[in-house]
């Protein structure tokens, strides 16, 4: 089961918000449905991932949610592309994913090269297969306020990285209704639709970025933080109010010369620091990232439920 691991001592007052561990019994569930809808119903839920390019951080991240499928025992399609495949090709590929009734969910992994069109890849993705969340309707429907209850107008599925920060905040026991939440960051990944969630929970949001002025002051208003800036230790403890939670999207690579691989990730907040400060924070690794890839396998086995029409 799920906790938030006490790090209470004479130095540590933060709680560990373990995402390892609530991803593992996310998958776990996923698992257990995904394997009752193929005994019941003969569907295998399948996710089909596309690569495009060698970048290194995309090829290891691809690499994890094709492993973390084939875990689930759910079917797994990979395409890996030359960085020079033309647009047209791509959304060839796309489509034909797209009738491909084995596969319930396509992820096109980003960044794409400069000279594809990323907003015409990630519309040409079939809404009923848009796992992570990023199709432009889906997004415009998180966008909406008060949709999420009102099935024929949600979005079909929230992104995963937010989804997860969301669950995270959850297990820590953060009341989100009445907090106020500070995000850094405003990507279309992660800031704005983490902020849009927190909204539906009836949080007061603040999104920042690299021309708001005073953001220490205006983070240590925050009940609950989330950093999500690609920046490694860019929140200080001392901007942190006392007691609040704090969520790190951010990974980021730094020498360290006393690993193997001669680097280590780290976060965007001063994580050794922060922990004397917060009253819960997820750790780099270990927190936000394993609930990324857990919150694809939840979105790939629904939109297979929804293939066979067991959920609407």
């Amino acid at each position: 089961m799920f906790s938030v691991t006490s790090m209470a001592n004479d130095f540590m007052t933060a709680k560990l918000i373990d995402g390892k561990a609530l991803a593992d019994s996310i998958k776990a569930r996923v698992k257990e449905q995904a394997a009752q809808l193929q005994n019941s119903r003969g569907i295998t839920p399948g996710l089909a991932t596309v690569l495009v390019g060698e970048n290194p951080a995309s090829k290891t991240y691809v690499a994890s949610k094709q492993k973390t499928v084939q875990e689930l025992e759910m079917y797994s399609v990979g395409h890996t592309l030359p960085a020079d495949i033309s647009q047209n090709d791509l959304l060839n590929i796309i489509r034909d994913l797209g009738a491909d009734a084995k596969i319930h969910g396509i992820l096109v992994q980003l960044p794409l090269p400069a000279h594809i069109d990323q907003e015409t890849v990630l519309a040409a993705i079939p809404l009923e297969k848009d796992v992570d969340g990023f199709h432009p309707i889906n997004v415009g429907r998180l966008a909406m306020l008060k949709t999420l209850s009102v099935i024929n107008r949600a979005p079909l599925f929230v992104p995963c990285t937010p989804a997860g920060c969301l669950a995270l905040i959850d297990a820590s026991g953060t009341k989100i209704e009445g907090a106020r939440a500070v995000v850094i960051g405003r990507s279309n990944i992660v800031g704005l639709p983490v902020a849009f969630l927190l909204l539906h929970r009836n949080a007061t949001v603040t999104i920042c970025h690299s021309h708001t002025q005073n953001l220490p002051a205006v983070v240590g208003q925050a009940d609950i933080v989330v950093a999500a800036i690609g920046k490694p230790r860019f929140v200080q403890a001392d901007w942190i109010k006392p007691g609040a939670t704090v969520i790190d999207v951010g990974i980021n690579e730094i020498p360290d010369a006393t690993k193997k691989s001669g680097k280590r990730l780290i976060g965007d907040v001063d994580f050794e620091n922060a922990q004397n400060v917060a009253g819960a924070i997820t750790p780099v690794p270990g927190g936000v990232g394993p609930m990324t890839i857990a919150m694809l396998m939840q979105n790939t086995l629904t939109a297979a439920q929804r293939a066979g029409d067991l959920i609407a």
